[in-house]
Parts: structure tokens; sequence; C-alpha cells
């Protein structure tokens, strides 16, 4: 009888109890194709430019480009040392790319593709690369230097340097003027004046440990940041710092992506899944699925359009970190 008694109580804790995320799943993204890019590089951040329905691909010393109306590869910038992030200028028509083996960035046309020119950084690896529209300023955020050097998109050159005082990761703007910076080994986010070019705030975000994606939510005033040590993805509120919510994710984060249109906040992990969660209000989330991508497929971009996600991966020999060739995919994954 008391054996009888266990099995049901465990049935009913693995169905109703939160945690067990598996039995309250719903399926909203699927695999839609894998789209084979030439080379056997590295790879790093993926960017979209939605003006020009464009998909920009870090993949070793070279950017792959995109077509998103078609899927299929249209063009490729070349002969850099070791590219990390691309940002898009669409009122400049430019690209900015950071290359981080050269301490330079690399500005491109984007109706071309041509460089229009390589500028030199004194900022040591520069690594989360973006465009802020309302300072009209570039900013690269370098992991060896612990800095952020500027860049001015008109006179192609260096403009600044903002000291961060720790190791920057991921970083995206409000449009208004701010920035918001992931300090990964420090557990805490920096709030940077993009007109002043200075940090005016720092905000801890324990629980989470090491973190690395942004993403901004404008209307709710949220950021989401998603943390490696803890796997955890936390909910900050912008106006005060606090963190309001973490949830648990999948191991090996690196990107996140929010999607108003959906409501859906998605989290790609080194493990070969992405967490998603869905947004009922600001303080409010939701678990949804759990999606089977690709081993160290880490790195993402979201269409706003169609609503895909776009991840890259090589396949690598089992056990080890050995890429096989020829394996290198820009995975697609749409709604169901």
């Amino acid at each position: 009888m008391n054996k009888i008694f266990i099995c049901l109580l465990f049935i009913f804790i693995s169905i109703h109890v939160p945690g067990k995320v598996h039995a309250q799943q719903t399926e909203v993204y699927q695999l839609e194709k894998k789209i084979n890019v030439p080379g056997d590089g590295g790879y790093d951040y993926l960017a979209i430019d939605d003006v020009n329905r464009k998909l920009y691909v870090s993949h070793g010393t070279s950017v792959n480009i995109i077509d998103l109306n078609t899927e299929q590869i249209v063009g490729e910038i070349k002969d850099m040392s070791g590219v990390h992030g691309i940002a898009i200028a669409n009122d400049m028509g430019k690209g900015f790319i950071s290359d981080g083996k050269a301490n330079a960035v690399v500005v491109f046309d984007l109706k071309s593709y041509n460089k229009i020119a390589t500028i030199p950084i004194s900022g040591k690896d520069p690594d989360a690369i973006l465009y802020d529209a309302f300072s009209r300023q570039v900013f690269t955020f370098n992991g060896d230097s612990k800095n952020a050097s500027v860049v001015d998109p008109v006179s192609l050159k260096q403009s600044g340097t903002i000291d961060l005082g720790a190791g920057p990761e991921f970083a995206v703007s409000d449009g208004k003027g701010i920035i918001y910076n992931n300090l990964e080994d420090k557990n805490s986010l920096h709030v940077i004046d993009a007109k002043a070019l200075k940090v005016v705030r720092n905000y801890p975000l324990s629980p989470c440990g090491g973190p690395t994606g942004l993403a901004l939510d404008k209307a709710h005033q949220r950021l989401f940041t998603v943390c490696r040590q803890n796997k955890g993805m936390s909910v900050v509120d912008i106006n005060n710092g606090k963190v309001v919510k973490t949830l648990p994710i999948g191991a090996g984060v690196d990107a996140v992506a929010y999607d108003p249109g959906t409501s859906l906040i998605i989290c790609s992990n080194g493990d070969g899944t992405a967490t998603i969660f869905k947004q009922a209000s600001a303080d409010d989330y939701t678990f949804i699925q759990t999606l089977n991508t690709q081993y160290r497929a880490k790195t993402m971009a979201l269409d706003l359009k169609t609503h895909k996600i776009y991840l890259s991966a090589p396949e690598f020999e089992k056990g080890t970190r050995k890429i096989i060739p020829g394996t290198f995919n820009v995975l697609v994954f749409k709604l169901k």
C-alpha cells in the first residue's frame, strides 16, 4: 500500500511541480533547415540587418552574408584576423566588424559588402560591438583591456575610450542614449551614458554568475541577462537595477533574444539546447520549451519580421572540441 502511494505521489509531483519542465513543455519552435557555410574557422556573433534583410555570420577570419528572403549565401567579407561581432548602421549605410585579433574595427558598405576602412583601436581584443543611433557612435567592448573603444562612423577614427574596470560581454542600447553592458567577471551590469562616454551606474546581478548575453524589452523596461555559472536567466528592472526574477536555463549559455511580437525570450545554450520562456507581464514568465539545437550552437540572432531564430555551429568529433571539416552550418528554427 505504501509503495502504491509513493508511486502516485511521484507521478503527481512530476506533473505539477514547476521545476519539472518537461511535463509542462509546449513546442513553439522547430528546426526548419540547415544552411551549410563553407569553411572551418571559428565562430561567434550573428547579426541581422532588418532593413536590407541580411544575416551576418561571424566565421573565423570572415563574415558570411545570408539573404533572409532566400536564405542563400550572397556574399563574404574576407581577410580579417579573428572576427567577433557585427554592428549595423543603416542611417550611415555602413557595417562594422570587431576584428579581435587585429585590435581593429573593419568598416564595410551595406550594399556592396566592400571594405571601406580598417580602423586601429587602442582597446585590446574587441569582442561585442554595437552602433548607437542616438549618439551616432560605434562601441567595441574589449575583453583584454577591460574597456570600450568609441569609433566615429563619419571620420572613421577612434573618438574615445570608456574604462569599464572589468571584462565586458554583450551590450545593448535603449536608443535614448543609454547602453547596458554585462561584466562577466564582476557579475554585474554597467549603465553607460553614450553621449558623455562614461559609466553612470553599476548594478549587481546576484544570483547571476558569469553574465554573457543581454536583451532589452523597452516596453516593459526590463533587461534579460543570461548567466553561465548559475545556469539562469535574470530579469532586471532597468529603472532601479533590481533583479526581479531568475529562471533556470541550460548550460553554457551565450546569447539571449527577446521577441516583442510573440513575447518569447530565447536563451541559446552551448549544451545543445535553447531555453524558451513566455512573458505574461513585466515580472511574470513561464517556461515554454527546451529546444534541441546542436552542441555548442550558443550564438544566435532573431528575425523580428519572421520570428525565426538563427544559430551557428560546426559539428565536433565526439567528446572533443575538434571541428569536423565541412560541417559549419547556420541552423534555422521557425515557429510551429
